[in-house]
């Protein structure tokens, strides 16, 4: 007896196992997933968004290098100690005190380029340059990541200052909107000031030489200026020198925004920057930040190209 012969049906497709199913991507969605979003296609954005992750990390690498923060938090309390009560006293006391303060914040905002010097040569000396030389992102973006995360630094050292001043009781004698704009101020030349730092780590052989470099430049740029005596005082063109400082400008932009005057029988100063403080400081930070930006391209493209 024939067995019937049942017909195969057609209208499901055949089972597949498992081992042998091959899946095939889509052209289409790969080439989405490689493709940058809409908001970083635009270069501007692209350079902004870039920068904004490379300061993040640097400000998650401070817990691998606590040193450099703790010294930027020390310094303005042994400067404020030493320069408020081991001066002071002699200089006119609590009123010097008030009026140093303008000088002090300046000298603070100075001193931490050298956290901008030094985490950058570390950097550069260990490599970590190079590997983001190899990822897709812009050359300033790296820079600016630096530069945009030690504000946050400056911000630290600054409170540190403040809070020293005020148990020294010193006061802010103004209102809200100048002392907003004081602090917009100091950012602003922190900001110009790290660029400098920038460049002097990019022509540093390493961390150690560019630690060096950064003190160097800064000691006499700090003292030479009327940030805690007046500058006509100093001899001969040091008091030119003086003068036209910025961080003479700053230190007296800062007095006149916080309403800190100087102490009775202390030398007043004369000239265009001692009469228009702020401007001079507003317009000296974007001089040096447009100057260093610029030095600190060329350099980076010529040392990394080695």
């Amino acid at each position: 007896m024939n067995t019937p012969v049942r017909a195969p049906d057609t209208a499901t497709p055949p089972e597949t196992s498992p081992q042998r199913a091959v899946r095939v991507p889509d052209p289409a969605a790969a080439g989405a997933a490689l493709r940058p979003t809409a908001a970083r296609s635009n270069p501007v954005i692209r350079v902004v968004a870039e920068s904004a992750d490379l300061a993040l990390r640097n400000l998650l690498h401070l817990r691998r290098t606590p040193g450099l923060l703790i010294s930027c938090l020390v310094e303005p309390v042994v400067y404020a100690l030493l320069i408020g009560y081991v001066f002071g006293n002699s200089l006119g006391g609590p009123a010097y005190r008030s009026y140093m303060m303008g000088g002090l914040i300046a000298q603070t905002v100075a001193f931490t380029t050298t956290f901008t010097t030094v985490g950058l040569s570390r950097d550069l000396e260990q490599g970590m340059v190079d590997r983001f030389r190899a990822l897709p992102i812009s050359r300033v973006a790296l820079l600016l990541g630096r530069t945009t995360s030690d504000l946050t630094t400056c911000l630290a050292s600054v409170a540190v200052t403040t809070t020293c001043g005020l148990l020294m009781g010193w006061r802010a004698h103004t209102g809200p909107v100048e002392v907003a704009a004081g602090v917009l101020l100091v950012l602003l030349f922190s900001f110009a000031m790290s660029w400098i730092g920038v460049f002097v780590s990019l022509i540093a052989p390493n961390a150690q030489v560019a630690g060096s470099l950064g003190l160097i430049w800064l000691f006499p740029a700090t003292f030479i200026s009327s940030g805690f005596v007046s500058g006509s005082t100093l001899p001969g063109p040091l008091s030119t020198v003086a003068a036209w400082n910025p961080i003479t400008s700053l230190a007296n932009a800062l007095r006149r925004l916080f309403g800190n005057a100087p102490p009775p029988g202390f030398p007043a100063q004369h000239g265009w920057p001692a009469q228009h403080p702020v401007l001079y400081t507003a317009g000296c930070s974007v001089l040096l930040i447009a100057v260093f930006i610029t030095l600190s391209t060329w350099r980076y493209r010529t040392r990394t190209s080695r």
